[in-house]
């Protein structure tokens, strides 16, 4: 079973795991695509060092690969319509 699971009709937000809820609540909240740092700022990590955003980045990418999110050419990440 996958941590993350595929987006697909059968499968609602509830299954995906509490951080990943957060990340895409954040996500919502904004109007446009929004950048790693951003995402960071909201749910309070320390942005100043590069190093903290990583891991980060690595969540919003497999939650683009898996069908929650998109990532935009340019880094940004938004909502599926």
């Amino acid at each position: 079973m996958l941590l993350v699971p595929h987006r697909e009709p059968a499968v609602e937000e509830i299954a995906l795991p509490p951080v990943s809820q957060v990340i895409l609540a954040v996500v919502r909240q904004t109007a446009r695509p929004v950048m790693v740092r951003q995402i960071g700022e909201a749910l309070g990590l320390g942005t100043g060092v590069r190093g903290k955003l990583e891991p980060m980045r690595g969540k919003l990418s497999k939650l683009a690969s898996r069908g929650w999110l998109r990532k935009l050419p340019d880094g940004r990440f938004g909502t599926r319509p």
